[in-house]
């Protein structure tokens, strides 16, 4: 039976979680609404199967790439008011296993927590839908390496490829391969579309989205 951690969510999101995981006979939940800086100590300690983490709490997108570092075993699912294909890609290749909108529809949400607990990257259907977001199962992801991930954290930042290199200490056209490497792994053709992923407010879902409760 998968167990399942589920950091903190919006009101409706977190009582419809916890809803949904209770329906469900072949899922644990052993911990919910846990503060983000607290995550990794409450994984450390149950070692669950999958952690449920709240794109709009996240200060940065190396706590995913920490997470999934310190945590390997642990599959990483992360949900987002309406994520873009560049952010869901970003996501999966800081080792996310799957990226969804909090639109999407309970038994869509149950099934992504059960292939994710297997291995399998589940990523929206259309990632530029306004509604009717639906999981689809892929068999892999590029990930960042971690040297990839620092370039990427300073191409976020607006740091120059000359202002990389002298950081690092490396020289800069292998910061220019990392950056082509990272924009292959995203799906992007240029810096200018990097989605800067710094500290998000939490947006509250509406009323008309109710996505986990019904």
């Amino acid at each position: 039976m998968p167990s399942v951690i589920s950091a903190k969510f919006e009101d409706l999101v977190a009582v419809g979680l916890k809803a949904l995981i209770a329906e469900d006979p072949n899922l644990e939940l052993v911990a919910s609404d846990v503060p983000m800086e607290e995550l990794e100590k409450r994984i450390a300690q149950h070692a669950p199967a999958v952690a449920l983490l709240n794109f709009g709490t996240l200060r940065t997108p190396a706590e995913v790439f920490q997470l999934h570092q310190q945590h390997p075993e642990t599959r990483i699912v992360v949900l987002a008011n309406r994520p873009s294909a560049a952010e869901c890609n970003q996501m999966l290749s800081f080792g996310a296993t799957a990226c969804l909108s909090k639109e999407t529809e309970a038994r869509d949400i149950i099934s992504a927590i059960h292939l994710a607990s297997r291995g399998m990257h589940v990523l929206p259907r259309s990632a530029a839908a306004a509604s009717g977001f639906e999981s689809l199962a892929v068999e892999g992801s590029d990930l960042l390496t971690a040297r990839e991930a620092e370039v990427l954290e300073l191409l976020q930042d607006g740091a120059t490829n000359a202002q990389i290199a002298h950081q690092l200490s490396i020289g800069i056209e292998t910061v220019r391969t990392h950056a082509r490497n990272i924009y292959r792994k995203l799906g992007i053709s240029s810096r200018r579309e990097l989605p800067r992923l710094a500290r998000r407010d939490s947006i509250a879902v509406d009323g008309q989205g109710r996505p986990l409760g019904g």
